[in-house]
C-alpha cells in the first residue's frame, strides 16, 4: 500500500521540488499541492492524505495553525514539518512538534534545483520508512490478538516489573543521561514535568537537531517542568535537578573537575553515527569520567546511536532503561539497544520517570 501525501508549501518552486522528491521514492504518491494553510485544511480533509509535509511560515493562514486546527476539525494526517534553519523557524518548529507533528525537516539553502531534489529525498526516504512502520505498529495494537512484531526474530526484552530499580556500582551523586532523535520533544514533554523538583540528579540530554533548534525547546520543556531545563553552555558544573540539553550541532560530554564535581564540556569533533550531539559521545564520557554512577535512558528516534555507549555504561554497573515500541514514535535507537542485549529494563514512556526517580533514590545509595 502507498502513503499518500500532500505537499504544502506558499511558494511553486519549493512545492515542486518536494513534490518531485516525494515521486521518486517507492511506495509514495503525491496526492495534491496546497499554496497556503487553508487550502492545506480543505484539501486535507477532501483527500484523505496519510501524510502532509507543512512549511510552517505561509501567508494567510500558517503551519502552526494548521496544525492547531486539525484536531478540532477531526483530521488525522500525519505531519513533517519544513522549517527555515532560523531563530524563528527553530521556535515554530518546536512548537509544531508540541503540536502532535511526526517530524521536521530544513528547508535546504541555496543549491540549484537538482542539489535540493537529491537532499529532500535523502532526508524525507527514512522519515517515511518510519512513519510508514508506525502506522503499521499502531494498526497491529489495535487488533488485541496481534503482535507488533509478528513475522519478526522476537527481542530478548527485559520488563519493568523485573528491573524497576537497579543498585548503582558506585557510591556519588548518581547521573541521568538521556539520548533521544525522532519523536523526542513530545517523549521529553512528557518525561521532564514527570520529574519532580527534588530529584537529586543532574540530567544530560542528547537530542538530535540542528542548531537554533534546541535552545527554543530546552525553554518550552522549562516552563513545563519542575526541575529547571536549559541549553548546556561548555564549561558549567552540572547541578542536581537541573537539565543540561546538547546544543544542536555541538557534541556534549561530561568531565570531572579537581573536587568531583560533574563538570559540562562542548566540542565541535566530527559526528559519530552521522550526528552532533551524538548519544554515544555523551554515554562514552560518563562511563569514562564517572564508572558506575549514570542511569542511561534511549528514548524514541531513528539509527542506532546510544547502543555503543551503552554497552560502555553497562561495564562499569550502570543502569540502563529503553522505551517501548507501543509509546516510541520510531522503535530504532531503542530496539538496536534492547537487541544488543545492554538495556535492563524497557517501558512505556510514563513509566519511565518513575523508574528514574526510584533508582536515583534507592538505586545509588
Amino acid at each position: 500500500m502507498s502513503i499518500r501525501v500532500l505537499v504544502v508549501d506558499d511558494t511553486v518552486v519549493f512545492r515542486r521540488v518536494i513534490s518531485d522528491a516525494l515521486t521518486a521514492l517507492p511506495g509514495v504518491e503525491v496526492v495534491g499541492t496546497a499554496a497556503n494553510g487553508r487550502l492545506a485544511l480543505s484539501r486535507i480533509a477532501a483527500l484523505q492524505p496519510d501524510l502532509v509535509t507543512l512549511d510552517i511560515e505561509m501567508p494567510e493562514m500558517n503551519g502552526i495553525e494548521v496544525l492547531e486546527a486539525m484536531g478540532p476539525a477531526g483530521l488525522k494526517a500525519g505531519v513533517i514539518v519544513l522549517s527555515a534553519l532560523t531563530v524563528r523557524g527553530g521556535e515554530m518548529t518546536v512548537r509544531a512538534l508540541e503540536l502532535g507533528a511526526f517530524d521536521f525537516l530544513t528547508k535546504p539553502e541555496g543549491g540549484g534545483p537538482t542539489e535540493n531534489l537529491v537532499h529532500l529525498r535523502d532526508r524525507l526516504l527514512p522519515m517515511i520508512r518510519a512513519f510508514e512502520r508506525r502506522r503499521e505498529i499502531r494498526a497491529m495494537l489495535r487488533r488485541p490478538s496481534a503482535r507488533p512484531d509478528s513475522g519478526a526474530v522476537p527481542l530478548a526484552v527485559p520488563s519493568a516489573q523485573e528491573h524497576g530499580v537497579r543498585r548503582l556500582s558506585r557510591p556519588g551523586a548518581p547521573l541521568v543521561l538521556i539520548g533521544v532523535s525522532t519523536g523526542g520533544p513530545g517523549a521529553l514533554a512528557k518525561l521532564l514535568p514527570a520529574l519532580p523538583h527534588d530529584l537529586g540528579a543532574p540530567v544530560l540530554i542528547v537530542q538530535h537537531m540542528p542548531a537554533m533548534f534546541t535552545q527554543p525547546l530546552a525553554a518550552s520543556l522549562d516552563r513545563k517542568s519542575a526541575i529547571r531545563v536549559k541549553e548546556a553552555e561548555d564549561g558549567e558544573t552540572a547541578r542536581p535537578n537541573c537539565a543540561y540539553l546538547a546544543p544542536g550541532g555541538r557534541h556534549m560530554k561530561v568531565a570531572s573537575s579537581p573536587r568531583g564535581e560533574i563538570i559540562v564540556r562542548l566540542s565541535d569533533d566530527p559526528p559519530e553515527n552521522g550526528c552532533r550531539p551524538s548519544v554515544d559521545y555523551l554515554f562514552r564520557s560518563a562511563a569514562l569520567e564517572f564508572p558506575g554512577r549514570s542511569i542511561g535512558a534511549v528514548l524514541t528516534g531513528m539509527g542506532n546511536d546510544g547502543t555503543a555507549g551503552l554497552r560502555l555504561l553497562k561495564r562499569g554497573g550502570c543502569f540502563s532503561l529503553a522505551q517501548d515500541e507501543a509509546s516510541c514514535v520510531v522503535f530504532g535507537m531503542p530496539k538496536e539497544a534492547i537487541a544488543a542485549g545492554v538495556v535492563d529494563s524497557v517501558m512505556p514512556l510514563e513509566s519511565m520517570a518513575g523508574a528514574i526517580v526510584r533508582s536515583v533514590r534507592e538505586g545509588g545509595a
